[in-house]
């Protein structure tokens, strides 16, 4: 286990719903909110749980607030929950079988679930209910007791027999017995010393049952009728439902949510109202006479159907970012398999989401309709900002091109057009990301191409026509990347093949003079070739599928049969490749020349300049990264803020490097006051010129560090010439750019 702390402080009522500061406030999640798997109320506030987080909504003032793996959580993929308000404690199962404890106190993350002998099965929490200080645990291979108070594991009942196990799908304690409900039956048992002995458990019903919970009685479902205790008995609710997704025992109340309605009994089992919500429900609490829904995809909604919860995209899926305009954001949310290859059918059908700087918008048209979407690229058309095209790789009929209008007053997208690259046939002509010359002209990639779907190609947008023209590369690599515009070329990505495309289309779009440059393994290029970027110093970055190669002086090299080089580091003494036989997803260059890279299976890397130096590395175990294979990086350019797009949500950093140009900026020094006592780091200076010296002074103006800054911000440690730490007072830090024309000053307070 490891813990967080908490400052009682800043707690309220709801305690842990304000565990903050837990992580660097650097970060911050751009997570879905919108699926609510679980409710819990305490004085008029719900607490929601849902895929990536928890919100807290306040019913009275409509305040909302979030709890995430960017400050404090320490998964994704949230399974289970339960809060007990009595105790302020709360509990979060994770589908990889992981726990969080939420108390006042702190977090503590419990990895250590008790595994029987020989099961091999699923992990994941499948449901959490707490009664006073303990906890019961259903798990895929029965239940376990959770002490909450000593935030360990007790007994565990292993539901096997024969040597096959079975799931408790739900369970919850009632007047210390334990009722579990699976797919063979309603099962229960005292918790007393034969409790894990499963032969001992009683099958009360049986049948196939999801749902059971208790609080004054005991209620339990299969997908079409509900059981409740009435006195000592249970007793059929005298109601057929569609689809149960839940029973929740509410006070005097007996919640069971069925699709899109929430039927309210009293404990004798009397039918007391029904609310339709108008969209599929998972749960449902009542609170202060007033139903609310936990729904699939609005968050909570009240009786009048009005959503409450954070704004976010319409689901965690992502692929690729495009930041644009004042704080715009484009998320397609697509996939590939392995290699690159064929798409991933997602039944959820996510298309893209767009955040306009305000809000989160999702077209309604991917909410309905026959055609399955698997979108890797949106882009708006750069000369008139409403016209937006984005590809549809799926195998499917309906793969190709789209064009949609958006409609900033209906805050959606409407159908214009669709485009199927001459190739309505199924797998072949399927587009990939697109990009813009320096002349708006618009061009696509295209994979499995040519008369036998082997080929890769290129696609430029002819508005006279409004039509894709389309141009077939004579090389066998059906695989193909986003492109990339640089210096009068496009740079190609091939992930199927040992090869990388500098495309020369001679500023004529129509593409009929154009000139195929392909470099590959005679160029040092070591595999499939997977992303690129480009420098400050015009120098081309190449990421394969077995390390990162680069091409110096790019635009002017890549025409001469160049060969690309390998960045070579130290390590223990020895020289060896950096990245070497690991799978480069993406390279992004910030303002001061230094490279994000993202190596599948192995997070973030933050590297110099060059690249021989690794400044940070975040991954899903020290960052809130919710997964190390990270499909995107995009760097909003002003404010230095890094967008991390994983399949499994965004989260943001807060860089220090904004737009770096040969002057300074506005230079900001934080933390300042610095007090040893608070904060035993670095000071970091940002808002720094390209090339910055920097002269430390302590008050009589003795000079007590100096350094050169070539990255738009430095990082002092407090420490003199000598490696001594300065002594308290107040120090100055003298600023000039390369060639002396642009001067800054700050001020730091130092307190030991």
């Amino acid at each position: 286990m490891k813990k967080l702390l908490i400052s009682l402080g800043v707690l309220a009522s709801l305690q842990f719903i304000n565990a903050q500061n837990i992580t660097s406030k650097k970060w911050a999640d751009v997570f879905s909110y919108n699926n609510v798997l679980a409710m819990k109320e305490e004085n008029g506030k719900i607490v929601a749980a849902t895929e990536n987080g928890i919100f807290f909504y306040t019913i009275s003032t409509g305040e909302i607030t979030k709890l995430s793996k960017a400050n404090g959580l320490h998964e994704v993929k949230i399974s289970a929950f339960d809060y007990n308000p009595q105790t302020k404690i709360g509990l979060i199962g994770y589908q990889n079988g992981s726990l969080d404890v939420i108390t006042p106190e702190g977090i503590t993350y419990v990895v250590d679930i008790p595994i029987a002998t020989g099961y091999n099965g699923s992990k994941k929490i499948n449901h959490i209910s707490i009664t006073g200080d303990q906890a019961v645990v259903s798990v895929g291979y029965g239940v376990s007791i959770f002490n909450l108070k000593k935030k360990e594991f007790g007994d565990s009942a292993f539901f096997v027999s024969g040597g096959v196990y079975q799931a408790s799908n739900e369970a919850t304690i009632l007047n210390n017995k334990v009722y579990s409900v699976t797919n063979s039956g309603l099962k229960t048992h005292d918790l007393n010393t034969t409790f894990p002995v499963f032969t001992t458990w009683t099958t009360e019903s049986p049948g196939t049952y999801t749902n059971v919970d208790s609080e004054s009685t005991v209620a339990f479902s299969s997908s079409t009728n509900v059981q409740v205790l009435i006195n000592g008995t249970f007793t059929t609710l005298p109601q057929t439902f569609t689809n149960v997704q839940d029973v929740v025992v509410n006070g005097d109340n007996i919640l069971v949510a069925d699709l899109n309605n929430v039927y309210s009994y009293s404990l004798t089992g009397i039918l007391t109202g029904n609310v339709s919500i108008g969209e599929e429900c998972n749960t449902a609490a009542r609170i202060n006479s007033k139903i609310y829904a936990g729904t699939k995809l609005s968050g909570i909604k009240n009786e009048d159907r009005n959503t409450f919860k954070p704004d976010g995209p319409y689901f965690n899926y992502s692929y690729k970012l495009r930041l644009f305009n004042e704080n715009q954001i484009l998320v397609s949310s697509g996939s590939r398999i392995d290699g690159f290859n064929g798409p991933v059918d997602n039944p959820r059908n996510p298309g893209f989401y767009y955040f306009d700087g305000m809000q989160w918008i999702y077209p309604s048209y991917f909410k309905s309709g026959t055609v399955k979407f698997n979108v890797l690229d949106a882009i708006f058309d750069q000369t008139n900002n409403t016209d937006l095209f984005f590809t549809n790789y799926n195998v499917n009929a309906g793969h190709g091109i789209y064009k949609l209008k958006y409609n900033s007053s209906s805050k959606d997208f409407d159908f214009t057009k669709y485009y199927d690259l001459d190739e309505p046939t199924i797998w072949n002509r399927r587009p990939v990301g697109f990009a813009y010359d320096d002349m708006n002209n618009l061009f696509a990639t295209l994979g499995f191409s040519g008369a036998t779907g082997t080929n890769a190609a290129f696609s430029y947008y002819d508005k006279a026509t409004d039509q894709f023209l389309v141009k077939v590369f004579n090389l066998t690599s059906n695989g193909i990347q986003h492109p990339l515009f640089y210096q009068g070329l496009f740079w190609i990505p091939m992930p199927r093949s040992n090869d990388f495309i500098v495309y020369d289309y001679k500023k004529t779009p129509d593409l009929a003079d154009d000139t195929l440059y392909i470099l590959n393994a005679s160029n040092n290029l070591p595999a499939n070739t997977i992303s690129a970027a480009f420098d400050k110093s015009g120098d081309a970055w190449i990421g394969t599928d077995l390390g990162i190669r680069i091409l110096p002086n790019a635009a002017a090299e890549a025409k001469n049969d160049p060969q690309t080089e390998a960045i070579v580091i130290e390590q223990g003494g020895l020289a060896e490749e950096l990245f070497k036989d690991s799978q480069i997803l993406q390279i992004e260059v910030d303002g001061g020349n230094q490279k994000w890279v993202s190596v599948e299976g192995g997070g973030v890397y933050y590297l110099s300049a060059n690249g021989e130096q690794t400044l940070k590395h975040f991954t899903k175990e020290n960052s809130p990264l919710p997964t190390n294979s990270v499909t995107d990086i995009k760097i909003d350019k002003k404010t230095g803020k890094v967008y991390f797009a994983t399949y499994d949500g965004i989260v943001t950093y807060q860089g220090d490097v904004g737009d770096v140009t040969s002057n300074f900026g506005n230079v900001l020094v934080y933390p300042n006051p610095v007090v040893y006592s608070n904060f035993k780091g670095k000071v970091t200076i940002k808002g720094l010129a390209e090339k910055t010296n920097i002269r430390i002074t302590d008050a009589a103006g003795n000079i007590v560090h100096s350094a050169v800054a070539r990255a738009g911000y430095y990082e002092w440690d407090l420490n003199n010439q000598r490696g001594i730490r300065v002594a308290s007072g107040i120090y100055f830090v003298l600023m000039t750019n390369e060639d002396g024309s642009d001067k800054a000053t700050a001020k730091i307070a130092v307190v030991n």
